[in-house]
């Protein structure tokens, strides 16, 4: 049961609503406030009860957003209202999802909050495009990486050793990567991760909309991949797999996807 004047962050998933946990459908019903990301699928909003009010906080690369500040002040004056306030996030809210700021942000002003994890892109994605993270004949090991730093960290193609996310080494250590938020970088991605050693015909697959019936995948190389995108117009939202497990998908699809 949601609390008056408390905040529940939601993992809504990766789109596909019958992928949505049964605690967070139960948020969903008792919520008197939803605020959503632009990532959460219509399906999924059409689960929100029509006497619930709706306040859209998406943020997506590229394109004019919410200040995060702006966000979790939103949530705080819900909450202080006497709201019952749900803060649903597209995949899980502490995977990449600035859950975390969100939560600190709530502890730090004592609001009362619970967290309902979803089950993230990075996994269900591959899964629905025949893809599996792992196998016990590729990789012993995964990487989940962003491929999108905030402007607070130091300069996305920085190499030196401030740099949060250090490419060469990387690709020197996981046998298989899962990127989120990748496809602005995706020309730097990939020629760092060859730099450190990833032979340019690694396979990779990159799944745009996954889970849901507009879910599409690219098949592709490391040395490829940049032209093979713009090629066929590839655009976010998307998650890419880079490693040898994406050459399983020739056997394991099983998901119909949109033309």
């Amino acid at each position: 049961m949601i609390e008056p004047g408390s905040v529940v962050l939601v993992g809504a998933g990766p789109g596909d609503p019958e992928l949505l946990t049964l605690a967070a459908f139960k948020a969903l019903q008792q919520a008197d406030v939803v605020v959503h990301d632009a990532l959460v699928s219509p399906e999924i909003l059409d689960l929100i009860p029509a006497q619930c009010e709706r306040i859209f906080a998406g943020k997506r690369g590229g394109t004019p957003s919410i200040d995060q500040s702006d966000i979790s002040d939103t949530l705080l004056r819900l909450a202080t209202s006497g709201k019952r306030v749900v803060r649903l996030k597209g995949g899980d809210p502490f995977v990449f999802g600035r859950g975390g700021e969100e939560a600190l942000y709530l502890a730090r002003h004592g609001i009362p909050f619970r967290v309902v994890p979803g089950l993230t892109a990075g996994i269900a994605g591959p899964a629905y495009a025949g893809i599996p993270v792992t196998h016990r004949d590729i990789n012993a090991n995964v990487a989940f990486v962003t491929g999108h730093e905030s402007a607070e960290n130091a300069p996305f193609n920085d190499t030196s050793p401030s740099a949060r996310i250090h490419w060469e080494s990387l690709a020197r250590t996981f046998p298989v990567l899962v990127l989120y938020m990748a496809m602005e970088n995706l020309p730097l991605v990939t020629r760092r991760l060859m730099d450190g050693g990833r032979a340019a015909d690694t396979p990779v697959a990159i799944i745009r909309w996954a889970t849901t019936v507009r879910q599409q995948t690219l098949v592709t190389t490391l040395g490829r991949a940049v032209a093979d995108v713009e090629q066929c117009g590839m655009q976010p939202p998307t998650v890419i797999v880079v490693g040898e497990v994406v050459q399983l998908r020739q056997e394991l699809a099983w998901f119909k996807e949109s033309d």
